[in-house]
This record gives C-alpha cells, sequence and structure tokens, in this order.
C-alpha cells in the first residue's frame, strides 16, 4: 500500500477548504454576536464577542411584532414544513419508482416535463394561481400552503428519486413479485426501505426551501395568522428597524431549527444526493 505523501496539491486544498469554511463562518459569527449584545453595543464594538451576553433579547424577539409572535410562526412554519415535506416523499417516490420501473415514451416525456419543471421560474403563473386558490377557499389556511409547496418543490423530488431508483438492482423487487406481491406493495415493503439515503436529501431539501420560502407565503399568507417565520421577521424588521439586536435575534431563532436539522442529516444529504447524479 502505498504511503500518503503530503504535497502542495494538498496543501492548496487544504487552504482552499479552510477558506470557504471562514466565508461561511464569519457571517455567522457576526450574526450571533450582534443578537447578543445591546444597541450601543453593537455601533461603538461590533466585532468582538460581547463580555455580558443580552440574552433579553431573544425573549424580546421570541414575543415577535404586533401582528403575530415568532412562536405562532414558528409553529406556522413547523406545521406547512412537516406535511409539505411528507406529502412529497410519499407522492414523489411512487412517481419516481413508477418512471424509473415502467420504462416507456410517457414516462420519459413525464420525467422530461418534471426537469423543464425546475428550470421554469414559477412566479410566471403566480397571479392565476393566486385566483384559482382564492376561489376554492385555499387562501389563506395550512392545506392551500401545503399543496402549493408540494406542487412547487415536485419536480426536484421526482428527479432525485428517479436518478437514485435507477441504480438500484431489481433482485429483491423481482423476488417480492415472484412470491406474488403487487408493484405497490412491492414498492412499500422492499423499495422505499433502499430510498433512506435519496429520502434523507429530499427532507433536507425540500424541508429548508419550504422553511425558508419569503415570495409565495408573503403573497399567500400575509397579514392572517398563518403567516410563516420569514414573514413574520420581515414584519419584525419593519417595527424595530432601529433595534438591530432585536432583529438579529429574530433571525438566529428562525435559522436554529433548520440549522440543527441540516447538521443532524448531513451525511444521508450527500449520500442521496451523489446517488441521484449518478442515476
Amino acid at each position: 500500500m502505498a504511503l500518503f505523501r503530503y504535497t502542495w496539491r494538498t496543501f492548496s486544498r487544504e487552504l482552499t477548504l479552510v477558506f470557504g469554511a471562514a466565508l461561511i463562518f464569519i457571517p455567522l459569527y457576526f450574526l450571533i454576536t450582534l443578537s447578543l449584545k445591546s444597541p450601543q453595543d453593537i455601533f461603538s464594538d461590533p466585532l468582538t464577542f460581547p463580555t455580558d451576553p443580552e440574552l433579553s433579547n431573544f425573549s424580546e424577539a421570541w414575543e415577535g411584532s404586533g401582528s403575530i409572535s415568532l412562536a405562532r410562526a414558528l409553529f406556522n412554519s413547523a406545521v406547512i414544513t412537516l406535511f409539505s415535506v411528507a406529502g412529497l416523499i410519499a407522492i414523489g417516490s411512487l412517481c419516481a419508482y413508477t418512471i424509473a420501473r415502467r420504462p416507456s415514451r410517457l414516462s420519459s416525456l413525464t420525467y422530461y416535463m418534471f426537469v423543464l419543471a425546475i428550470i421554469l421560474p414559477f412566479q410566471l403563473a403566480i397571479v392565476p394561481l393566486f385566483v384559482a386558490m382564492r376561489e376554492i377557499g385555499l387562501v389563506p389556511s395550512y392545506l392551500g400552503m401545503i399543496l402549493l409547496n408540494i406542487g412547487l418543490f415536485m419536480p426536484l423530488t421526482v428527479f432525485l428519486y428517479t436518478g437514485f431508483v435507477r441504480v438500484l438492482p431489481r433482485d429483491y423487487e423481482e423476488a417480492a413479485q415472484v412470491d406474488g406481491a403487487s408493484m405497490l406493495r412491492t414498492f412499500v415493503r422492499v423499495v422505499f426501505p433502499l430510498l433512506r439515503p435519496v429520502t434523507a436529501t429530499v427532507a433536507v431539501l425540500t424541508g429548508v426551501l419550504t422553511w425558508n420560502e419569503f415570495f409565495v407565503p408573503l403573497i399567500f399568507l400575509s397579514g392572517s395568522d398563518y403567516q410563516t417565520l420569514p414573514v413574520a421577521v420581515y414584519s419584525f424588521v419593519g417595527e424595530y428597524v432601529t433595534k438591530f439586536n432585536f432583529i438579529f435575534a429574530a433571525v438566529v431563532i428562525a435559522i436554529a431549527p433548520v440549522l440543527l436539522f441540516y447538521l443532524f442529516a448531513q451525511r444521508q444529504l450527500i449520500r442521496g444526493f451523489s446517488g441521484g447524479i449518478r442515476g
């Protein structure tokens, strides 16, 4: 076995990784630092970490603005994100399995339509979509936002699942079908457990996109009790435009749940994404 040799190329790669990590860490450091300072410290000494952190910033930020509290907005975002991701996984995985295992002109055309939908901006249809959902009573509501998110992120979900399913061996599926299992039962009992890496990828990507979505909730939920965290933080900024410590504390509260979820599932994210690309 050849011994590892530390070369200038290895050093340059490590230096590039350190530089990239610094680009990510520095804004996060400033965000946390400023959220723990008083307004006077922000203007007098904004760069150093506070010796006496102002934890009361988070409690006041948690109360939110006059229209809606961050606690309510956090609950709204959690409900919309969880049910949207669950719907995407349930429908998208079954759709991708059908496309991958039933090759035909129709399935190929359907797959390419999903790929095209990833490229086209959904904002082109935002006005007729809003009018149609308002007429059937889905604006504002949890159900309306969940259905809308499922439609918006279904192309990405099908794309990832299809690439992963195509590289799965058919041996277990054929054995289950020989034993008399239907295609749906084969998928639920045999195939779906094998999709755990790409399922984690779909959950992380669509969960982050749904949690951080601002434009769609602003149009469909603004001014209601169903506002999500990004819309609530936007309202919070408008009310406390000069109190930067409260604004940064609200942003920390908003990004903490999705950041923790990403850190927990990052390994499965990379495995599923790389598997989908190979497919």
